[in-house]
């Protein structure tokens, strides 16, 4: 069954059906091979393809999860911009990559959105290994202007950048949205844009959030921004001389015949404006649904040659009502169906649920925490719900903040309320934490502060793919002195964890796990109180063949081997630290001459197990004896997170065939991971 009727399609009922087209006569959507194929359209039929690329979206996402509202919001803007630009030719760079669902049914790929996030299907990014339209696989925020400012500077310098004398050059256009703009590297890449002399167009989406409600004084500007009066009048001023020119039809053409009155004129364009501080024009804000005044605009904007922000104005999950009106929860929902509310004569939406995750659990540990020690504040960037501080602000609102798409200055924020004597923890994605690896380093860790980490989507994370896996946050923080890194294997665990960081005074800790369900198998017994490097027992025995000391989760698949391996002993530990190592376990166990194999999900390359090494290394113990298991050095794309456990050899099944191995002596084991065969399935 679809996820909503198809009865009604001319109008959203309640949020209940997309401005449809399901009565049509003929389906336009099918027809658009490539973008050649949309500019066969009258401009009069991009409405009803727009509706039939947001039913498509839709009736995918209820399927498999995905990102939604974000891209929603863009369907008119992004026809618009393919039907005007040749971007087989020209370039096109999307910053916050999640909106990129419409461009990638406008350049051949309908074919993989059956199989959206999925093994074999579309990527939920940009991602050059689908299409030569993708020209950076990208998932990260901040970055599109300053890719796009170099992009535009090569081609310069090639000779290929489009300009009046050169005609078949390659114009740069980049989309920013969600907020990114306020982003610190955004900022960085529009004070350089300003620099070049050529054309260059800054698509700015702006939809009054990111992935929640936009924070800072830019977005409160934006918020208020109207069209300027300048523009108006150098628009209305510069058509009626137009009219006296040959050919004068265009911007670009005016700007350089009207002499200083049109340059006046220009600079009112941005003279009340953001962006005037930048050296760059701005037109907006514009509709951006309006499709038709969008192609008008980008007709102009595509001829002028000077660096252009275009403001436009859309709305975050535009044509289905429940996703305009909770934006943040179809951001990026599961899977869900739509169902019949005849009372109401319209619909309602169920999100299908997977468990407790991890996620919900901090977030109840964390209202917790701060209920017991009115010390303890917390911070998380643009991320209130996909972290769950959502939860601990609405009841702690004057002490946790949502600093918007800034990790870099979220940590220095923190550092600053360490120094005050207040206990800071931040709560951000593991691939989010690269961004703020200076000021854990500079105003952190080198000062001796307590800043406290709490990083969710640890590890594999399913359908985001490797833009999004948390595997080298371990690596990152390790090398900085007295840091303290540590995993959480369930609920309990990550409570005692918690526990553990708001006493720690001596300088940074992390928390990682996953973007999972909390699994109970361990908590039939009490959960011990968290001690600087030490682990727990899970599973032991006198005299074991093996010893498996697995990091965080990975200790719920390292179980599922035991159980595969009846005939052996086989002992567990929970790590709980990759630093400081528990170095009085190993010296036991290698010291009896028991092979000890270390499991985590991270990257092989500076993780627990090579940790471990050093340590051993460090205390003149046999590294012989030790066999590491990790994410293997090379890309895991996007697919289901069991599948991508495969891949790394860290399913199961793997697990034990690694451990019957070591035990049998068929292979000796190695201080590095025998990785697995690597997937080359095609996207």
């Amino acid at each position: 069954m679809p996820p909503w009727p198809r009865k009604r399609s001319a109008r959203i009922t309640n949020g209940r059906a997309l401005t449809g087209t399901q009565d049509s006569p003929m389906k336009l959507l099918p027809s658009i091979a490539g973008p050649a194929d949309l500019k066969k359209l009258s401009i009069e039929q991009l409405p009803q393809l727009a509706a039939e690329v947001r039913q498509a979206i839709c009736d995918q996402v209820a399927k498999s999860g995905g990102h939604l509202a974000p891209n929603l919001g863009v369907v008119d803007l992004t026809i618009a911009m393919h039907y005007v630009f040749d971007f087989g030719h020209d370039r096109l760079l999307w910053d916050v990559g999640h909106q990129c669902y419409t461009h990638k049914l406008l350049t051949g790929r309908q074919h993989l959105l059956g199989k959206l996030r999925q093994r074999g299907g579309m990527s939920g990014f940009p991602e050059p290994r689908e299409s030569n339209f993708d020209l950076f696989s990208v998932g990260h925020a901040g970055t599109g202007i300053s890719t796009a400012v170099g992009v535009a500077r090569g081609d310069t310098l090639g000779g290929e950048g489009w300009s009046a004398d050169n005609a078949d050059g390659r114009r740069v256009a980049v989309v920013i949205g969600d907020a990114s703009i306020v982003n610190g590297v955004a900022m960085e890449g529009l004070n350089n844009a300003g620099t070049l002399h050529r054309q260059f167009l800054v698509v700015l989406n702006d939809n009054g959030m990111s992935i929640a409600k936009p924070q800072g004084a830019v977005a409160a500007y934006f918020d208020h921004v109207r069209l300027s009066q300048g523009y108006s009048e150098f628009k209305k001023t510069a058509r009626e001389f137009a009219k006296h020119m040959p050919g004068g039809s265009t911007l670009a053409e005016i700007y350089h015949r009207l002499g200083e009155v049109s340059k006046n004129l220009a600079h009112e364009v941005h003279t009340n404006g953001w962006f005037e501080h930048f050296n760059l024009v701005t037109v907006g804000p514009v509709d951006g649904h309006d499709i038709k005044a969008l192609v008008d605009v980008l007709n102009e904007a595509k001829e002028f040659d000077r660096p252009m922000v275009l403001h436009v104005k859309t709305v975050k999950g535009k044509g289905f009502g429940f996703a305009e009106q909770d934006s943040c929860t179809f951001h990026s929902p599961s899977p869900f169906n739509m169902l019949d509310d005849m009372e109401n004569e319209g619909c309602r939406v169920e999100l299908k649920k997977s468990g407790r995750s991890f996620t919900a659990a901090f977030g109840e540990a964390m209202t917790d925490l701060m209920a017991r020690d009115p010390k303890v504040v917390a911070c998380t960037a643009a991320m209130p719900d996909g972290t769950g501080i959502s939860k601990v602000q609405a009841k702690f609102p004057d002490r946790v903040w949502d600093t918007g798409i800034c990790e870099s200055h979220a940590a220095d924020m923190m550092c600053g309320l360490a120094k005050t004597g207040w206990k800071p923890f931040m709560a951000v994605y593991s691939t989010f934490l690269q961004r703020a690896f200076d000021q854990c380093f500079q105003e952190a860790a080198l000062q001796g502060l307590p800043l406290r980490l709490c990083l969710d989507r640890a590890g594999l994370v399913g359908g985001d793919g490797a833009v999004h896996h948390g595997f080298c946050d371990i690596a990152m923080l390790s090398v900085l002195p007295n840091a303290v890194i540590m995993g959480a294997l369930d609920e309990p665990s990550m409570k005692a964890a918690l526990e553990f960081m708001a006493s720690h005074e001596a300088g940074l800790t992390s928390l990682r796990y996953p973007r999972e369900a909390v699994l109970d198998r361990f908590t039939n017994t009490a959960c011990p109180p968290f001690e600087l490097g030490k682990s727990r027992a899970l599973i032991r025995h006198a005299r074991p063949d093996v010893a498996i000391v697995a990091f965080g989760t990975m200790a719920h698949e390292s179980a599922e081997a035991i159980a595969l391996l009846g005939e052996y002993t086989v002992d567990l530990y929970d790590a709980r630290f990759a630093k400081p190592i528990d170095v009085a376990l190993l010296k036991d166990l290698l010291g009896r001459g028991i092979p000890v194999v270390t499991i985590e999900d991270h990257s092989i390359r500076g993780g627990f197990g090579a940790c471990v090494l050093e340590a051993c290394n460090d205390h003149g113990l046999d590294t012989r004896l030790i066999t590491r298991l990790a994410i293997p050095d090379f890309w895991i794309h996007h697919g289901e997170r069991k599948e991508q456990l495969v891949d790394c050899g860290l399913d199961p099944a793997a697990i034990a065939r690694t451990v019957r191995s070591v035990i049998e002596g068929r292979s000796t084991p190695t201080s590095t991971t025998s990785a697995p065969t690597r997937s080359t399935s095609a996207v």
